[in-house]
C-alpha cells in the first residue's frame, strides 16, 4: 500500500499542519504546490524524532511542486519535467512500477477556460512522452488543475481524457477522427456535491456575476485503466480535519485566513 497527500498551501506557512496530516495519515508521498516554506525545514519538521526518515525528492526544472517521500528520493526519478509539471518514474523494490505526474495548471486568475483547454493538449503530450519513454501507461496525474472534472481541458480526448466511469475507462482509448486516445479515470466525479463524503469540493469560489459554481474540483486525481486495480473509489478523500481541528471555517468554506484556500486530497494505491 502506497499512500499519497497533495495540497496547495496558497503560500501560507503552515508546515505544521501539513506534518500532522502526514504523520496522522502515514504519508508515504507528500505533493505540495505554492509552498513558501524551504524544503530544508519541512524535511526537518518531517522528521523529527521520527524514526522511518522522509526525503526530499528535488525535481530538475520544476519549482512549482515539491516532493518529500517515505523512502529514498533514488526510487522516484524525474524522466520529465516543465515549469508547471513534474512526470516522476516511481519505481520501488519489488514493487509493480509507475509514473507520477505531478502539476500545478495556470490559473483562471489569468487564464480563460480556452486556454486552458489548449495547454490541457500540451499537457497530454508531455504524459504520452514519458510513458513512451517508460514503456507503459501505468500512469497517475494529480495536481491543481484549475479546471473542474466536466471542463473541456479535462474531458477532451486531445486533452485529459477523463471519464467518470471505470467501465468507460476500462475501454483503454476511443478513436476520434481515426486517431486513438487513451482515457483517464476521473474518480473525482464521485466526490462532486453535497451527497458525498466531506466538502462538496476542494476550492471555494463566490462572484456576483450569473454563473458560479461555489464549489469546485480544482484539486485532482486522475489514474490509467492500467492502474485500477490497485485504485479503490474508497481510498481517495478529500480532507477536511486533522486531530487540531477543521480546515473549514464558520461558514464552511475552506478557512484560507487561517490555513488555505484549498483542501488537500489524500488516496493510496495499492501496490
Amino acid at each position: 500500500m502506497l499512500s499519497f497527500l497533495f495540497w496547495n498551501l496558497n503560500n501560507r506557512p503552515i508546515h505544521s499542519t501539513v506534518v500532522n496530516l502526514v504523520l496522522n495519515l502515514k504519508i508515504d508521498v507528500v505533493l505540495l504546490v505554492e509552498c513558501i516554506v524551504p524544503p530544508e525545514v519541512m524535511l526537518t519538521a518531517l522528521n523529527e524524532k521520527r524514526i522511518k526518515k522522509y526525503h526530499y525528492a528535488p525535481g530538475i526544472g520544476c519549482k512549482k511542486v515539491e516532493i518529500f517521500v517515505r523512502f529514498s528520493s533514488e526510487f522516484i526519478q524525474p524522466i520529465h519535467e516543465e515549469d508547471r509539471l513534474t512526470i516522476r518514474h516511481l519505481a520501488l523494490p519489488g514493487k509493480l512500477d509507475l509514473l507520477l505526474a505531478v502539476t500545478h495548471f495556470p490559473s483562471k486568475l489569468s487564464w480563460s477556460e480556452s486556454s486552458q483547454a489548449l495547454e490541457c493538449i500540451e499537457l497530454a503530450r508531455s504524459i504520452r512522452f514519458a510513458e513512451k519513454k517508460i514503456s507503459h501507461s501505468r500512469t497517475v496525474l494529480v495536481g491543481d488543475l484549475n479546471m473542474n472534472p466536466f471542463e473541456d481541458g479535462v474531458i477532451s480526448a486531445h486533452g485529459l481524457h477523463g471519464v467518470m466511469s471505470r467501465s468507460l475507462a476500462n475501454k483503454k482509448s476511443r478513436i476520434v477522427q481515426s486517431k486513438e486516445y487513451a482515457f483517464f479515470y476521473n474518480p473525482m466525479w464521485n466526490l462532486l456535491g453535497d451527497a458525498t463524503p466531506g466538502a462538496p469540493g476542494t476550492f471555494y469560489y463566490n462572484d456576483s456575476q450569473p454563473i458560479v459554481f461555489f464549489w469546485n474540483m480544482f484539486d485532482q486525481v486522475l489514474i490509467r485503466p492500467d492502474l485500477l486495480s490497485i485504485f479503490h473509489n474508497e481510498d481517495l478523500k478529500i480532507i477536511t480535519v486533522d486531530k487540531n481541528g477543521s480546515f473549514l471555517s464558520k461558514q464552511g468554506i475552506p478557512d484560507k485566513d487561517r490555513l488555505s484556500d484549498h483542501l488537500p486530497i489524500f488516496f493510496k494505491l495499492r501496490l
